[in-house]
């Protein structure tokens, strides 16, 4: 590569220079500066990508239903932060302090992703990429999930569609923004409000890429405009009720949505608050934690879907497809849409 060696550095996971060229130093005798003087024909040079881009590739266990899952991402786009464009999915990325954008693309043939990566980005590749195979729920082993569906009492809905994935999260607070956003509205009226949310409340950066200009409002943002800042764009008061408390108690660190956390300790958190129901709660530790066991029994698609009579009902006959009911409800979700 042509990338200056700090770059080179933060890119391969190091948090300083000096730790890098030290390394370096000595596994192979010289410095990064003095292979490269060394011997510059041996040097691959690929042509730069477009732009202040960086492309790198995911491997994931196939197979992927990357349309299907693009096609959920782009239920949820929000003007200016998410874009999804025939087969490339793009976003607007803030983290540790470093803002930029993301735009994949499925290489089927490959089995992997190929990513652009905002050469901004590069000091926090290593999380990063980790969120990214989250949001695209790359890790997944969907024979080993499809085959236990199947011989559960879901083969026909995996056999139509193999290898679902569930949609994951960049950052944990945004799945709460969003749910809260669409659990006290429709879905055209939910869209509408978190255009105008993000348009007043998410910092604009200057990103190359014409559909994506904005971030994400922080929970520290939110927790400062409060349920009147929130009302005024429109926002239902007991749901912008709800947005805050969950902001403010992300902001002051009483809730951690992230991988690694307890599931069921957050769950019971978010639950403790107003406006936050057991379906919700769910829904967001789902994605937010990357639980693959999650499943909100209390959702009456997924109940129509299964043909159970109650909550209880359903939560019974869904034991036999832990631990992996969050894609069997994902199967339900598809086969309730359907039907309808």
């Amino acid at each position: 590569t042509s990338l200056p060696v700090t770059r080179i550095a933060f890119a391969s996971g190091f948090q300083s220079l000096r730790r890098f060229n030290s390394v370096f130093r000595e596994r192979y005798r010289l410095s990064p500066s003095a292979l490269r003087r060394a011997a510059p024909s041996t040097v691959a040079r690929p042509a730069a990508p477009s732009g202040d881009f960086v492309t790198l590739t995911l491997a994931y266990r196939a197979p992927l239903d990357w349309g299907l899952l693009t096609r959920l991402l782009a239920r949820e786009a929000m003007p200016g932060v998410i874009m999804v464009d025939g087969d490339r999915y793009g976003r607007t990325v803030t983290l540790d302090g470093r803002s930029g954008v993301v735009l994949a693309r499925n290489a089927a043939a490959k089995a992997q992703l190929d990513v652009a990566v905002s050469l901004s980005l590069l000091p926090v590749l290593m999380p990063l990429l980790v969120r990214l195979r989250q949001l695209f729920d790359l890790d997944a082993e969907p024979a080993v999930v499809d085959a236990y569906l199947e011989q559960n009492g879901l083969a026909p809905l995996v056999r139509r569609r193999p290898g679902i994935r569930i949609p994951g999260a960049l950052e944990g607070f945004e799945v709460a923004l969003r749910s809260l956003i669409l659990g006290a509205n429709g879905r055209e009226a939910a869209g509408d409000l978190l255009s105008r949310v993000v348009g007043a409340l998410g910092e604009e950066i200057d990103t190359g890429v014409p559909a994506l200009t904005r971030l994400v409002p922080s929970p520290e943002r939110l927790a400062e405009v409060g349920p009147s800042g929130l009302a005024a764009l429109g926002v239902p008061r007991r749901g912008a009720e709800a947005i805050t408390s969950v902001a403010r108690a992300i902001a002051g660190g009483a809730i951690r949505l992230e991988p690694g956390r307890d599931a069921g300790a957050t769950q019971r958190a978010l639950m403790e608050m107003e406006g936050v129901g057991e379906r919700l709660a769910t829904m967001i530790v789902m994605r937010a934690l990357y639980w693959p066991d999650a499943f909100p029994a209390s959702d009456p698609a997924l109940q129509r879907a299964a043909g159970a009579s109650s909550r209880s009902a359903l939560r019974a006959m869904a034991e036999r497809w832990r631990p992996w009911r969050a894609y069997a409800a994902q199967h339900l979700w598809l086969a309730d849409e359907e039907r309808r």
